[in-house]
């Protein structure tokens, strides 16, 4: 009994040490955090963790300047590109399911495909490397940002474009790409994109503050999007979510981006062997949905 009492006394004391060790690494992240916000150089949410302990987890300024309504924790925000990783994390999913496979012909999918497009696999999209010109840097795109444009319709943007290179040859960021991902994996599923989501990754892993963001749902703790005009702040130029779909429309909090995070170290969502593919490169540091590059030799 009295070496199980020494051993418990060490474990506690070991664990105090590393709670007392983790909360002044936290104070230090939000020091330098405000330090940061006190200058305007941010403004947003932020969450920091190591060894799955939660050193910080804190907004910073405003969501909203209007209201004076700040940022938490739970602030939701605009996705971004940072959609593409579910939009991949999917596409495995239903790969592992035999709905489809990433060698499959993206023709396989879209009726009256291009001649062009008939060498393009689902893996050139995923990887960026299939050649379809970026929709969102041609230069009618800013002008019809606000138009409601359904997948469909998106794709027809770009179906006649000449590639701009043969599939496989190179990587070329291409937000064509995953929004063809998002068509190719609503038919696969017989689901929308959004639904799929919130039933095979959202659901599952608990992240209640991620969804498809659209401008008509009542949505609390939203963020509001702002760009600088002159240096002065303005609210951002309007995007119907119709547009990016599965290249861009997700929304989450940092909070949920955690639980995301951890279930990527297991196989919750897919098995090791999908997961060691989609963090494997193919050209240009690229995987599927993600940049996996090296740092500080680790």
């Amino acid at each position: 009994m009295r070496h199980s009492r020494k051993f418990l006394l060490i474990a506690f004391c070991l664990l105090f040490v590393s709670a007392a060790r983790a909360a002044d690494e936290g104070a230090k992240l939000d020091e330098y955090m405000t330090a940061l916000t006190k200058t305007g150089r941010f403004s947003g949410s932020v969450l920091a963790a190591r060894g799955g302990r939660v050193l910080l987890a804190k907004g910073y300024a405003l969501a909203n300047v209007e209201l004076d309504v700040p940022n938490t924790a739970e602030t939701k925000f605009r996705l971004g590109s940072v959609t593409k990783q579910f939009t991949a994390m999917s596409i495995m999913q239903l790969q592992e399911k035999g709905k489809l496979k990433v060698e499959d012909a993206l023709c396989k999918y879209v009726p009256e495909c291009p001649e062009a497009w008939q060498k393009i696999t689902i893996h050139h999209l995923l990887t960026h490397t299939s050649g379809i010109p970026n929709f969102t840097s041609f230069p009618n795109y800013v002008r019809t940002m606000h138009e409601r444009s359904p997948v469909a319709t998106t794709i027809e943007r770009f179906k006649g474009k000449p590639l701009d290179f043969a599939p496989g040859e190179k990587f070329q960021y291409s937000n064509s790409g995953y929004v063809l991902l998002g068509y190719i994996l609503e038919k696969a599923a017989g689901q929308e994109y959004a639904e799929y989501l919130q039933e095979h990754i959202f659901g599952p892993l608990k992240m209640a503050n991620s969804g498809y963001d659209t401008v008509s749902a009542v949505l609390k703790h939203r963020a509001t999007g702002y760009s600088r005009r002159g240096g002065n702040l303005v609210n951002a130029a309007y995007l119907d979510m119709t547009i990016p779909h599965a290249a861009g429309a997700l929304y989450s909090s940092v909070n949920d981006l955690y639980l995301w995070d951890q279930a990527l170290h297991t196989d919750t969502l897919v098995s090791k062997a999908s997961l060691d593919r989609i963090f494997t490169p193919f050209k240009g540091d690229y995987a599927y949905g993600w940049m996996v590059t090296k740092r500080f030799n680790r």
